[in-house]
């Protein structure tokens, strides 16, 4: 527990104090220690962390000093709004990098799915106008938030992906994002990171949604018109099927090298290999529906990568956005000084790495209820 006490105070040494350091009664360290193991505990807001070190008092005295009593609300919230997001984040990630449990040693791909969200109660006008967005990119496998950007608009987006993209490291990673970031600039920056793509396609570029298509039907006529010479077209295929709650999911998915057809577009989009579709049909009460989805892809048509892209893509838009609103209630904070909100963003999805790397078979919301409830447990989550 020491060395990892130890390491969390030196990763926060990375952070720099706005304040001025002489006047100030408690250290830096203090309270961002004081946010971390509150948010864990269930706190979503500088007034619940503060009332969170009241009663806990005995036990942080163990870890900081709190010889002057316990930082106020105000004073966490002033903090909070003063630290630089790139610089709270970068310390966040050299913690958690520090812990060996969370690294990939099997040569795999990293996944990672670059998203945004919208914090619906984060504005500041009447007309809700001026909402934060949060663009993050999540290595799905290691249940890490690798960094992330806020925004004003959805529609800012575009310009957020790039900025967010100088911040990680691609390497052996495969970045898929959703039409909004299927853009050539973003493409090559990707490539350029030493990372691989797999981009959505939708109506945002209505001349190589068009190609793609018009491939793809002619590969599933090749392949139908010779079923004996099965992937005539160079086409690899995989379908799944998931059933939960009276809901049946069945994903069709198929990957292609890019067609000579196409080889336009390979000179304009930086290493472009392949196309991807996956077909998602739905069943609940007796309704159908179905769904088609189309990806350019620097990866090789191996449809096991592919499939396993688009799965990941899917998990940060259905499971990370839907614990950030359910387990920690993010849409209804009304967080909106300096960069408080978004570096309560970026807290609350740190978080998630710990309470994930527990291996009890609680949920997390049942963890946080633990954590708040016994030292203990809390003690086990962030030190061991």
């Amino acid at each position: 527990m020491a060395d990892t006490l130890v390491s969390f105070k030196e990763c926060f040494e990375l952070v720099a104090d706005a304040r001025v350091v002489e006047r100030s009664t408690y250290s830096l360290h203090s309270i961002l220690l004081i946010a971390v193991t509150a948010t864990i505990a269930g706190a979503d807001g500088p007034e619940d962390m503060a009332k969170f070190a009241r009663h806990k008092r005995d036990w942080l005295k163990h870890f900081i000093d709190l010889s002057s009593g316990v930082p106020s609300h105000d004073t966490i919230g002033r903090v909070l709004g003063m630290i630089k997001p790139k610089q709270f984040q970068d310390a966040f990630l050299a913690w958690i990098s520090s812990l060996p449990s969370l690294h990939d040693a099997d040569g795999k791909p990293i996944f990672i799915p670059i998203d945004g969200k919208t914090m619906r109660g984060s504005y500041t006008k009447a007309d809700k106008s001026d909402m934060l967005h949060i663009v993050s990119a999540w290595a799905s496998e290691q249940g890490i938030t690798l960094g992330q950007v806020a925004v004003d608009s959805k529609s800012n987006e575009i310009t957020a992906i790039p900025q967010l993209l100088k911040m990680l490291e691609l390497h052996g990673a495969i970045v898929s994002i959703d039409a909004m970031g299927c853009q050539r600039e973003i493409a090559a920056k990707i490539i350029h990171g030493g990372g691989d793509y797999v981009l959505q396609v939708k109506g945002n570029q209505p001349t190589l949604q068009a190609a793609i298509e018009a491939s793809f039907a002619d590969a599933d006529k090749i392949d139908n018109a010779d079923e004996a010479a099965a992937t005539k077209s160079k086409a690899r295929r995989h379908t799944t099927r998931e059933k939960s709650r009276g809901r049946v999911e069945v994903r069709h998915y198929t990957i292609r090298p890019l067609p000579e057809s196409m080889s336009s577009f390979g000179k304009k989009w930086k290493q472009l290999t392949s196309i991807g579709r996956v077909v998602l049909e739905v069943e609940r009460d007796g309704k159908a529906t179905s769904e088609t989805s189309y990806y350019i892809c620097s990866i090789d048509a191996k449809v096991g990568v592919f499939r396993e892209s688009s799965r990941r893509h899917w998990g940060i838009e259905n499971g990370l956005h839907w614990v950030m609103d359910v387990v920690f209630g993010e849409d209804g904070s009304r967080i909106r000084v300096g960069h408080a909100a978004e570096n309560m963003s970026f807290l609350r999805r740190f978080v998630i790495t710990p309470l994930k790397r527990d291996t009890s078979k609680s949920s997390l919301k049942q963890k946080r209820k633990e954590g708040g409830w016994d030292t203990a447990f809390l003690e086990n989550l962030l030190f061991r």
